[in-house]
């Protein structure tokens, strides 16, 4: 059973994804701003990452720049999501290190779609 590692910081989001990811049969991680989730992905070791982009303490951006700077963490992929659907706001994300994308509300149905591409992609190289 693949392990999620969401970092969501309000908790209706987090408490909707997290109930309908576990009954895909996912194991998910829970945490509430960035510099939690980075700590929760060092100590969990998820298949996947979907991290939230406007978060307290340690934006998503930069947490998933630091995501990929630490060689433990960099292969892990991470699906940015946010309520961000700015004209450039994908490429932002991608820039930091997100290797997708996707908006809120959450469709999850797409979701569910870009979820499985990316446990099913080759590993990232570290360090990519």
């Amino acid at each position: 059973m693949p392990k999620i590692l969401l970092v969501e910081d309000n908790e209706l989001n987090r408490d909707m994804l997290s109930r309908r990811l576990a009954r895909r049969g996912f194991e998910v991680v829970l945490a509430g701003d960035g510099a939690e989730g980075l700590e929760t992905a060092r100590s969990e070791r998820p298949d996947l990452v979907v991290m939230d982009l406007s978060l307290p303490v340690l934006d998503g951006w930069e947490a998933i720049r630091q995501l990929r700077a630490d060689p433990a963490l960099s292969a892990i992929p991470v699906l940015a999501l946010t309520a961000h659907a700015m004209a450039g706001d994908r490429g932002q994300a991608l820039a930091a290190g997100a290797d997708d994308y996707d908006t809120k509300p959450v469709d999850f149905t797409r979701l569910m779609g870009k979820i499985d591409a990316l446990l099913a992609a080759p590993p990232r190289a570290p360090g990519a």
